[in-house]
């Protein structure tokens, strides 16, 4: 795949140069991706990759999609609404796979993989989208010990928290607007301390390939969800929009403040993960039809 730069079969036996029929080799290798990644294979990648992480990990996940408009043989497609096309009045609706992914920022801050699965709501047996985000969780959970899991407002929801609790996690996750906190004994939205808050700490992010000057607040809430003291750490100057960050991390200084921003802010090294994987490897181009045969299955 690293050689042709793509994952469609006949690409990669063009550079195996095997004396055999692509047909046959092409056949041979689909045969393969039908039993699923080996357990043991998964498990040393695993093992290499942690070698390659710093002390204390920031785990990203983050769901794309495969697009499959023409797909009439591929198993289990769904039909979902299509974000990219989408407006606030009209719903754009194709045929495709939600692809859930698990980041970490490697020492020498690259972007690799630690979970990747392909899914769908027509598969059979099939639970929810939550429960495969759980998995990556239990995934990164397993792996490192302790990690802190820095999510977009797509994951701004009780469940997640309660599980990010259960599991022993940090967290830094930005939230909707219209998230209920617990602010001195009073139940207010997340937009409420926009005026009661200035942003008192001038720093520097970088964010969508572009250096912002930003300043930012924080306070100390409780969400519905646990109960639990965390911050809610408010950013101002990055987007036309207050941006709020939930984090159960330590503040005791203004670097703590600084550090909780920009762990959320590097988030964006998954979006340019996901645009490499589809563009240097035509991804959502992959022509086997069986999910088993599509992604990777990283043991739990």
């Amino acid at each position: 795949m690293l050689a042709s730069g793509s994952c469609l079969l006949t690409d990669v036996c063009d550079q195996l140069h095997e004396t055999s029929q692509k047909i046959n080799v092409v056949n041979r290798l689909s045969r393969h991706l039908e039993k699923g990644t080996p357990a043991s294979a998964i498990s040393a990648y695993l093992q290499q990759m942690k070698k390659w992480m710093p002390a204390e990990p920031v785990i990203y996940i983050d769901d794309s999609d495969i697009v499959k408009p023409d797909g009439y043989k591929f198993k289990a497609l769904g039909i979902v609404r299509d974000s990219s096309e989408s407006t606030s009045t009209k719903n754009v609706y194709k045929k495709d796979y939600h692809v859930t992914e698990s980041c970490v920022l490697t020492s020498g801050n690259h972007p690799v993989s630690i979970f990747s699965k392909i899914h769908s709501s027509q598969e059979k047996d099939y639970k929810s989208a939550n429960t495969i985000t759980f998995q990556a969780m239990e995934q990164g959970a397993a792996l490192f010990g302790k990690a802190t899991f820095a999510m977009n407002r797509g994951y701004d929801d009780n469940k997640m928290f309660l599980k990010l609790d259960d599991l022993n996690q940090d967290y830094v996750i930005r939230l909707k607007s219209n998230r209920k906190l617990l602010y001195h004994n009073k139940w207010i939205t997340a937009a409420e301390p926009r005026n009661r808050r200035k942003g008192k700490i001038k720093t520097n992010v970088f964010y969508k390939g572009k250096d912002h000057q930003a300043y930012i607040s924080h306070v100390k809430v409780q969400i519905t969800a646990s109960r639990k003291d965390i911050y809610l750490v408010l950013v101002y100057g990055i987007t036309e929009h207050l941006m709020r960050l939930a984090t159960n991390k330590e503040i005791k200084s203004k670097d703590d403040v600084i550090r909780v921003a920009r762990t959320y802010f590097s988030r964006w090294r998954i979006e340019e993960y996901f645009r490499c994987k589809k563009q240097m490897f035509q991804f959502k181009n992959f022509r086997v039809r069986k999910l088993k045969s599509m992604s990777l299955r990283f043991p739990s």
